[in-house]
């Protein structure tokens, strides 16, 4: 039996409901999970892979998914409000990155190690300093007249799509990160597995969502 559109309308809003809830979870157990593993304050590169699950894991996931329709923790508060947590979160988020850069770099330097010599540094600099763009480009969205030739819509647009590409780099990072022999003598069997589907999970439900924002305002100008 065909579904009706209204069906299909609700069991759609219903899967991206779910969705969006298991996020919300991923996004705070991966960090759990990886301060169980690394047990932060045991070396000074224990705090290395806590802070960048922390940054781009759940910081910047909740930062996103604040402007979820269906799943925003402050939902029923103003767009104001909700922009404003999500700079304060993206800041924590930049700062988080920031000083898990600096420590592993310092910890390389301690112990004679080259940098950025894998896919997983490269990246996770490439992440590091796309974020700290991104948050400096934002602030294009506080001051739009700085950008005489733009519309809002249109910067709003563009801030959302950067965004994801700097998102989906930091969870590429962490992917590659799980991927080093740290992680893969700590973590095997079936939890390498699950682990890996954390940052891939959150990155699907992102895209989804900034996907329909883009259709969404697509839909608003015709």
């Amino acid at each position: 039996m065909a579904l009706t559109a209204e069906t299909e309308s609700r069991l759609y809003r219903s899967l991206r409901v779910a969705a969006g809830a298991a996020a919300h979870l991923v996004a705070l157990g991966f960090p759990a999970a990886v301060a169980v593993l690394a047990r932060p304050g045991s070396s000074l590169f224990s705090w290395h892979p806590l802070l960048m699950a922390l940054a781009f894991s759940f910081l910047m996931t909740e930062a996103l998914l604040i402007f979820s329709p269906e799943t925003s923790l402050l939902r029923s508060f103003s767009r104001k409000v909700r922009v404003r947590a999500h700079w304060a979160l993206q800041l924590l988020a930049l700062l988080c990155a920031l000083l898990g850069l600096g420590i592993i770099t310092y910890s390389k330097h301690l112990n004679g190690k080259g940098h950025f010599v894998t896919w997983h540094g490269l990246t996770g600099l490439l992440a590091v300093l796309y974020a700290g763009g991104q948050c400096a480009g934002g602030v294009l969205l506080l001051y739009p007249k700085l950008m005489k030739n733009w519309t809002l819509a249109k910067l709003k647009l563009y801030h959302a799509t950067s965004g994801l590409v700097g998102y989906l780099l930091g969870c590429a990072s962490l992917m590659l990160g799980m991927c080093s022999l740290w992680f893969t003598t700590t973590v095997t069997g079936a939890s390498w597995y699950l682990a890996m589907l954390c940052p891939l999970l959150t990155s699907l439900v992102i895209m989804n969502q900034v996907s329909n924002a883009y259709l969404y305002r697509k839909r608003s100008q015709h």
